[in-house]
């Protein structure tokens, strides 16, 4: 009788965390929820800087929280001309031109610290060359980034950009701690 009761107990409690797990209510409030961020890019204006290929972002937080927004060509919101604050938004433009800043309008899962790395990938065969970026969290503005600075061409077809998460200052100046990736382990056929 004893071992009934003990079968019963284990199945109610299996099902019961069955029930938690397809409810979400293992997960933290902050993953359960999409926040709104504002991405500025400037293309810096050099001659042939701008681009009209497709233009993919991707930032997060030292917490392991990756958003990734791919054709962000489509999330545009406004143009702003860098020397003066007045928006160029009366004609509709495309984004990515020589010597203007865009805003992108973008959702994604919720950064739990500020984010620290920002990458950009250029799909296409125009060359591009942005000039800084930045990502700003509405909702909690402290989750913010600092500007991400390119200066330069971006390679094409491959993500490029800057890591500034787990950095550590010593008295001999600031030392990046080393990413371990794990090894795939390789299946054998018998």
């Amino acid at each position: 009788m004893e071992i009934k009761n003990r079968k019963g107990f284990i199945i109610a409690c299996f099902i019961f965390l069955l029930a938690l797990l397809a409810g979400g209510e293992n997960l933290p409030q902050s993953m359960k929820r999409n926040c709104t961020y504002r991405v500025t890019i400037q293309t810096t204006c050099t001659k042939g800087a701008d681009t009209s290929d497709h233009v993919s972002l991707r930032f997060g937080d030292t917490k392991s929280n990756d958003i990734v927004v791919r054709h962000l060509n489509s999330k545009h919101v406004r143009e702003m001309d860098p020397l003066q604050p007045v928006v160029l938004d009366d004609i509709p433009r495309k984004p990515f031109q020589v010597c203007l800043v865009d805003e992108f309008q973008v959702r994604g899962q919720c950064v739990e610290s500020p984010v620290c790395y920002l990458y950009l990938k250029l799909s296409g065969n125009d060359d591009w060359r942005p000039g800084f970026a930045q990502v700003e969290a509405l909702e909690e503005s402290h989750l913010s980034s600092r500007y991400f600075y390119f200066r330069r061409y971006l390679p094409r077809n491959v993500w490029h950009g800057s890591d500034f998460c787990d950095k550590e200052v010593t008295p001999f100046g600031i030392r990046q701690k080393k990413k371990a990736y794990a090894k795939k382990q390789e299946t054998l056929m018998p």
